[in-house]
């Protein structure tokens, strides 16, 4: 994929998350997947999704910074919503959050094989009244 290429199927990727639909998943992330550093299946990741949403029915994903390299993609996003269940050991007040994302993917054959993310967990907390 081209750098233009890769960006677009991003972009496809935060709109399909945005819009919460899951199901299509299979779009954008490969069989088997490494997740974190870990070996993981796409139907982790989705069951990993899942969960976010289940907790945080308004979870929603902004692109801030997309950097491309090969087959690799970089971005800074900001990520917002109000936890309805506990949602990362933190249980809902009713209070909503705004935390930075850095995730770092790489791509072949057209979908995600490395997957990485990390979160401002301290900000997520604070933000929430933990």
């Amino acid at each position: 994929m081209s750098d233009t290429d890769l960006r677009e199927f991003y972009r496809r990727y935060i709109g399909a998350l945005n819009a919460h639909e899951i199901y299509r998943m299979d779009e954008f992330i490969n069989d088997e997947t490494t997740l974190n550093g870990e070996p993981g299946t796409r139907d982790q990741v989705i069951a990993v999704l899942n969960g976010d949403i289940d907790a945080v029915p308004d979870f929603h994903w902004e692109p801030r910074e997309i950097a491309v390299d090969g087959d690799r993609l970089a971005a800074r996003l900001t990520n917002t919503g109000t936890p309805v269940k506990e949602w990362l050991g933190v249980a809902p007040t009713g209070a909503s959050f705004e935390i930075v994302e850095y995730a770092i993917y790489q791509v072949r054959d057209g979908r995600f094989v490395h997957m990485t993310a990390l979160h401002d967990a301290e900000t997520l907390r604070r933000q929430l009244g933990a």
